[in-house]
């Protein structure tokens, strides 16, 4: 396929009032596809919220928010076949659980129980990566195994603005583009890597402008707009699975709260900024249009909202309820074959917790 340039402006299907647009390229999702989209939506709203009340009652270690993303993730997400797979970021928890993850179990290594708390080929989705930009290379590198085993498969690799300053990105697109692999590139422009705005890490027009220079196409979306997303990378998802090679997509969307729970936003963005951006929230745009259309009435809308608190609420339970670790954790699923220094970490820690299991001599030492 031959690289492209992303338009000028972002495509976008359904403005902040709700009224749809036509596109002469990108289709409007059907109304069953957007009443979904729109459930996963509030699940997903709810998802961030309570995830970060689990943070400020000490049940959660960190949280990282996507609120006001919730359309560039449930977009993507629903874009995607079930042989399909997910690379996600460590702010992509609201993606990972509309692939059909449990709530619970994608928290469960923000929590600090386990390594990731699912299992990633059951669902075709790769443990959230925090380090930015490493889990591309690992998305181009199955893609292009999967090429090898002749397997129907496209990979979405997600990040944010601030990934595409590290190398590891400039690495993965040139490595898919060369190979021509099942790739689609999704980068969630929020506006800030952390505390440093866009504007101190590109001077290109654009992120989506760089996939020129890699030979891919390219395209920019309304990260808020759920339906435009769910077009735009939908449409990347069947180039890449007909032979068509990666792509990259840019979605413009709003960072809504602080980076992580530990950050302080107000440091760095004035709040007439953060302000300007809560009358494009994508749960009230994608709740507009349905209603106009009338396939959003009061009993769906509230059949939705009793589904966000069943979720919430057992979220809120599996969370609160204490685990006994198990050191043997530390030492599964490492390597297939314990190396012999695995071996002896295991039994140095295994023989510590005995000895401090015995009961201490009458004079204190043992």
């Amino acid at each position: 396929m031959e690289a492209s340039l992303p338009r000028d402006e972002p495509v976008q299907l359904i403005d902040a009032d709700g009224t749809a647009h036509d596109d002469p390229e990108f289709p409007l999702p059907d109304g069953d596809t957007l009443l979904r989209a729109y459930r996963a939506l509030v699940e997903g709203r709810r998802f961030n919220d309570e995830s970060s009340a689990l943070v400020r009652q000490g049940r959660l270690a960190v949280y990282p928010s996507s609120h006001g993303q919730e359309a560039s993730q449930i977009g993507a997400a629903l874009a995607l076949a079930e042989q399909d797979w997910l690379f996600p970021t460590y702010r992509d928890s609201v993606t990972i659980t509309a692939r059909g993850v449990r709530p619970a179990e994608v928290l469960t290594l923000l929590k600090g129980d386990w390594h990731s708390g699912y299992d990633p080929a059951v669902h075709h989705v790769a443990p959230q990566a925090t380090p930015l930009a490493t889990q591309l290379l690992h998305a181009v590198g199955f893609a292009q195994a999967a090429q090898h085993r002749h397997q129907d498969a496209v990979v979405l690799a997600m990040c944010g603005d601030g990934a595409t300053s590290e190398g590891d990105f400039h690495e993965a697109l040139n490595f898919a583009a060369v190979f021509r692999a099942p790739v689609v590139f999704f980068v969630q422009n929020n506006g800030f890597a952390i505390s440093v705005p866009l504007a101190r890490q590109t001077a290109a027009p654009s992120l989506a402008h760089k996939a020129i220079g890699y030979g891919m196409p390219g395209q920019r979306v309304d990260g808020n707009d759920a339906a435009a997303v769910l077009s735009v990378v939908g449409a990347a998802v069947e180039r890449a699975r007909a032979g068509g090679g990666p792509s990259l997509i840019e979605a413009h969307t709003y960072r809504m709260q602080a980076h992580t729970n530990a950050d302080d936003d107000t440091r760095y963005r004035d709040r007439a900024e953060v302000a300007a951006w809560e009358g494009r929230d994508p749960l009230i745009r994608m709740r507009a249009h349905l209603a106009s259309t009338g396939a959003l009435d009061d009993a769906t809308a509230a059949d939705i909202g009793a589904g966000a608190d069943r979720m919430a609420a057992a979220l809120r339970a599996a969370i609160t309820t204490d685990t006994a670790p198990d050191p043997e954790n530390l030492f599964r699923q490492v390597r297939g074959i314990r190396s012999p220094q695995l071996v002896e970490q295991r039994e140095l820690l295994l023989d510590e917790i005995r000895r401090s299991a015995q009961p201490t001599p009458a004079g204190g030492a043992r």
